[in-house]
């Protein structure tokens, strides 16, 4: 074991940290995208034009369209003068489509007018640069010119039907005979992609059209897509933060379902090359994506292909052929989402086909231990998590000490989702982080786990191999600064909290004291710990308030934090008439300092500070009722 049990600080130290989710993170085990092993590409991937050989945008009509779509931006959202603002730009555009998709600046520009554009100037554009697709869709910035166009799919297909009809009628015709309608210039290019589908799928940038084309045949916009989408400023539909995201649906023809499905069978054609190649597999990652959602059987069958080939290329008759692709950093990605997808008794079947007898080494590699935490995601039943549970569980402590704590995490996750083992995993915990014996070290239970810390590294305690371990003492846990939190551990906590009897860990929370549990309230990883504590169902409402009140007096040092005024705004939020009183009291002994305070005077305002200063009765009939709204609007709910 990398922590040897009650070994010195010296010999054994702390639980490393994991890895951050995400492509190259510091600790990840996985290397940044392109250091890893260099798969052979299926396409001619240098195939951006040369400079010489596209329309070049002269200084003059850059600075053109720069001051046009200032003066856009900064014209009223509606009226007349608008829409004929809206219609010359675009008309000039058109003329020089491909002249600014392929310039760095105009590219900017046009994907910002695209979000304003509406349906017949976005079609017109759309269709002169549909004669030079590759050069648009291979060069680096003119991918993104043809993303945002697709990307504005939800906006004009929910557009209604009377301004549809009016939108016909006008310039019916035009130059060049009649205009392509926006479904068939969205079939058109799915048409041209699926004719040279391994080039666009291998290219570094093709490949994203490919991505962004699949969500919107399929209806879907992913998380990253929408984060990414930089369209009109003043369509907020794509404007929310990355962490409220979620993948979001929209209505589309029957015709872009059927035209999605015939797309991702190009994948069965050469599912070798988008298993193993980096660029490629993305594209396939995407696909069993939009599948699953909407039309789960070919997902199931695009699954069973890509589980299929896999599972014929070991000659190794002792081991699974999946693992050596489960240890691959290319491959091992596109495991993860196909399970993600797969329906439970499909999971089933998988696991004690390729993973029973494996787990352990699967969560001490670098890369494997990233697809045993997807499949301990897309764990359902209690019988497939009883099989991971008994043998994963009682080398807790070996996974964390070899830096994965991702896998325990997500290990706890799964036994919260399911309802089951939640006792035993957390007496492995206790014993991991060397506090399950003596009893009285079990209340220290939180900062370990929110620090990721043995017991003895934690409280720097020399104690022999071997030794009996001591009582843990309350004075010395008193004095002791809380370390920093890390977002695996606090995202542990988070799931303790939700255990169907977290009491040990609510008895650890309320033996912090006030510093502690401010600290705690003030980072931006433990302040979700504390968010747990006020929604979880399993928290009554007494336990809360006997965690809550060691906060007394530390109401101000929390008002004053980025993080602690948000986690003061939700206690607020669920306290009852008397609580808000108090807390209103001791922020009104500091005023001033909180109305100075750039996070402070937005507590003051929400609490109604001055009101509750200079006119209790009307600060108090004003909570009032506030609570009996709240009150009635639960009471809907709850019928």
């Amino acid at each position: 074991m990398g922590l040897g049990p009650r070994s010195p600080p010296r010999s054994g130290r702390r639980f490393p940290a994991g890895s951050k989710r995400g492509r190259g993170a510091r600790g990840s085990g996985r290397p940044p995208p392109g250091r890893g092993r260099h798969s052979r590409a299926p396409a001619d991937r240098q195939s951006e034009p040369t400079p010489d050989a596209l329309p070049h945008l002269s200084p003059e009509a850059l600075g053109y369209f720069r001051r046009a779509l200032s003066t856009l931006k900064d014209a009223p959202e509606a009226g007349e003068e608008r829409e004929l603002m809206v219609h010359n730009i675009l008309k000039e555009v058109e003329a020089q489509a491909l002249a600014l998709a392929t310039n760095r600046t105009g590219s900017e520009m046009l994907q910002e007018l695209l979000g304003f554009s509406p349906l017949k100037p976005l079609c017109r554009i759309w269709a002169a640069l549909r004669s030079n697709l590759r050069i648009v869709a291979c060069h680096r910035c003119g991918v993104h010119v043809l993303q945002s166009a697709l990307l504005q799919l939800p906006r004009l297909l929910e557009r209604p039907a009377k301004q549809e009809e009016e939108e016909e009628e006008e310039e019916e015709q035009g130059k060049d005979g009649v205009l392509e309608s926006l479904e068939e210039l969205v079939l058109g290019l799915a048409s041209e992609v699926s004719d040279d589908f391994l080039f666009y799928c291998g290219d570094t940038h093709g490949s994203f059209v490919v991505r962004t084309l699949l969500q919107v045949l399929g209806g879907t916009l992913l998380e990253s897509e929408r984060t990414r989408h930089r369209g009109s400023q003043s369509s907020k539909a794509y404007r929310t933060s990355a962490r409220e995201c979620k993948p979001a649906d929209f209505e589309v023809p029957e015709t872009f379902l059927n035209c999605l499905q015939d797309l991702s069978s190009c994948f069965l054609k050469d599912i070798a090359v988008f298993i193993t190649d980096k660029i490629s597999s993305f594209c396939l990652q995407v696909a069993l994506h939009v599948l699953h959602r909407k039309l789960p059987q070919f997902c199931a069958h695009l699954c069973s292909a890509v589980i299929g080939y896999l599972g014929t290329r070991s000659s190794s008759a002792d081991r699974s052929p999946l693992l050596m692709f489960l240890q691959d950093q290319t491959s091992s990605r596109l495991l993860e989402q196909v399970l993600l997808v797969l329906e439970p008794p499909k999971l089933q079947s998988l696991f004690q086909d390729h993973f029973q007898g494996q787990l352990l080494t699967l969560a001490a590699h670098p890369i494997a231990n990233f697809p045993l935490q997807r499949l301990l995601d897309a764990v359902t039943s209690p019988e497939l998590l009883s099989c991971v549970f008994e043998e994963l569980s009682p080398a807790l402590e070996a996974v964390l000490a070899q830096g994965h704590p991702g896998v325990v995490v997500a290990l706890v996750g799964a036994c919260r989702r399911v309802g089951a083992h939640q006792a035993q995993v957390l007496q492995r915990l206790l014993e991991a982080f060397h506090c399950a014996e003596p009893s009285s070290r079990q209340v220290a239970c939180v900062p370990l786990f929110a620090t990721l810390t043995a017991y003895e590294v934690y409280y720097e305690l020399m104690e022999e191999e071997g030794a009996v371990p001591a009582e843990h003492q309350v004075e010395m846990a008193s004095a002791r600064v809380l370390g920093e939190v890390t977002v695996l551990g606090s995202l542990l906590l988070q799931h303790l909290l939700h255990f169907s009897t977290p009491s040990l860990v609510l008895r650890s929370l309320g033996a912090l004291t006030g510093p502690q549990l401010v600290a705690l309230a003030q980072s931006p990883a433990g302040s979700h710990v504390l968010d747990a504590i006020l929604v979880s169902p399993s928290v009554t409402r007494k336990q809360r308030r006997r965690v809550l009140q060691t906060l007394k007096g530390q109401y101000v040092s929390l008002a004053c934090s980025r993080h602690g005024s948000r986690v003061l705004d939700a206690i607020w939020s669920g306290a009852a008439l008397g609580a808000r009183k108090e807390i209103a009291a001791e922020l009104g002994e500091q005023n001033q300092e909180l109305i100075k305070d750039p996070f402070g005077h937005h507590v003051a305002r929400n609490v109604a500070l001055t009101t509750f200063l200079k006119r209790r009765a009307a600060w108090e009939e004003q909570q009032s009722a506030v609570a009996k709204r709240k009150k009635a609007f639960n009471s809907i709910l709850e019928d």
